[in-house]
């Protein structure tokens, strides 16, 4: 089957099983709340394997971010031409990665579609929560906090911060080795990096693996939180989508046009025109890698951007562009800690900001690329992992929605990037070495 495919057909398997978890949960929530057996199910039965499902992931979770945010750094410098460009693409994604993050932690704020539980339930389901997640969850209460919280994302040892499961020390380690291997332009660091490349491939093969199982995940814990919360659940969910989406269309509608008008001095109707038809494979994909194709069609042929910027950029821009991620991971992760009565703090808040832009850089852009991310700032900010089974259902059409942000993000910033160089002469920048940078002083 081909992975457009595979991809339709997962949709679908995670929609039965959303239904029939979410189906049989009510069910059991009309009729037999209270029946011994329902426990039993739950705790031996759909709570263990959602539990399976749930550590498969994080135990690929930092080979993944690591190696993918390391590549997505390190190939700006492949082409010495384009070192400029690549500085320009990296403060760029930067910039709009946090506009979007900023703008989904507002919206969710503002409405709160998680609120109005009964947090009497709600806090039931927490502690059971987080006793069958103990391992990941075990060392929330003792994170520091305050000006501790921000000097800890430097790590004393990242290997030690890594088996802590201190995943912004990992991260900020990650950046600066991938800054590494930009600067450093050499046989044996080209060689390191296939390698570093080598680990994201078997990484995300696995994480395809581990994804195939996703309906019966999502049935567990579907069936779990429906018997809990009933129909008070269809609200919230409806509420939750409502707000993703309102944050998508505010950051495709308003931030890209302001971008493209005032940055890349391009008119956003004549944009929006011209990039429909990526604009809609994104979307029928779920997949900002199978889109790559048309967009650098659709960037040569109707924007007119000079190809050696386009083809960087969007390159570039398939895994480390990811604002529709980033605004989905944010606005996930407060619903959530709304839905459980966990009242984050500005300083949590400002690290769910910090870690959404990191992860909007790392994660992957394929169909469900940002599962483990989402699973993972959960368990940072001690909101349960199992909660993540009240999205899934409804994500394979989130994802559509934020793959089509994603790509028109791309599209706009080969135009931010491409303007100013058109005219530049390739063969000047070709000839600037990056030695003199490396000779000790």
């Amino acid at each position: 089957m081909s992975r457009k495919g595979w991809a339709f057909s997962l949709q679908f398997q995670m929609m039965v099983g959303f239904l029939v978890g979410l189906g049989g949960g009510l069910a059991v929530h009309m009729t037999q709340q209270d029946a011994a057996w329902v426990d039993q199910v739950t705790t031996y039965v759909t709570g263990p394997i959602g539990q399976i499902f749930l550590r498969l992931l994080f135990m690929l979770v930092i080979p993944l971010l690591f190696s993918a945010l390391v590549v997505g750094i390190a190939e700006m410098g492949d082409i010495r031409s384009l070192k400029r460009v690549g500085l320009k693409t990296l403060a760029l994604t930067v910039l709009l990665s946090a506009v979007a993050v900023v703008l989904a932690l507002a919206v969710t704020n503002l409405f709160r579609p998680g609120d109005g539980v009964d947090q009497t339930l709600a806090q039931q389901l927490l502690l059971e929560a987080r006793e069958g997640a103990g391992a990941i969850l075990s060392g929330a209460e003792n994170r520091p906090s305050g000006v501790n919280a921000f000097l800890n994302i430097i790590p004393n040892n990242v290997v030690a911060a890594a088996a802590n499961n201190d995943i912004l020390a990992v991260m900020f380690f990650a950046l600066v080795f991938g800054i590494g291997l930009l600067l450093v332009n050499s046989p044996t660091t080209n060689r390191l990096q296939e390698t570093v490349e080598g680990i994201f491939m078997v990484t995300m093969k696995l994480i395809g693996i581990i994804i195939r199982a996703a309906p019966l995940a999502i049935a567990c814990f579907m069936f779990n939180l429906a018997a809990v919360f009933g129909w008070d659940l269809l609200v919230r969910l409806g509420a939750y989508v409502g707000v993703v989406l309102l944050a998508l269309g505010t950051h495709m509608f308003i931030v890209y046009p302001l971008v493209l008008r005032v940055l890349g001095g391009r008119s956003p109707i004549e944009f929006f025109r011209a990039v429909r038809e990526p604009m809609m494979v994104a979307f029928s994909t779920a997949s900002s890698n199978a889109t790559l194709p048309t967009a650098l069609r659709a960037a040569e042929q109707e924007l007119k951007l000079p190809p050696r910027i386009s083809r960087f950029v969007l390159t570039i821009g398939a895994t480390a562009n990811q604002n529709g991620t980033a605004i989905f991971e944010g606005v996930t992760v407060l619903f959530l800690a709304q839905f459980f009565g966990i009242e984050l703090t500005l300083v949590q808040q400002t690290t769910v900001l910090i870690f959404c832009i990191l992860g909007g850089i790392g994660t992957a852009g394929v169909p469900a690329g940002s599962l483990p991310v989402v699973a993972l700032i959960l368990a940072m900010v001690g909101v349960p992992a199992e909660g993540i089974g009240l999205v899934l259902g409804v994500d394979r059409f989130l994802d559509m929605c934020r793959t089509a942000l994603n790509v028109t993000g791309d599209l706009t910033a080969a135009v931010v990037v491409s303007r100013g160089e058109e005219h530049a002469a390739p063969e000047t920048q070709e000839t600037e070495p990056l030695e003199p940078f490396l000779q000790p002083q």
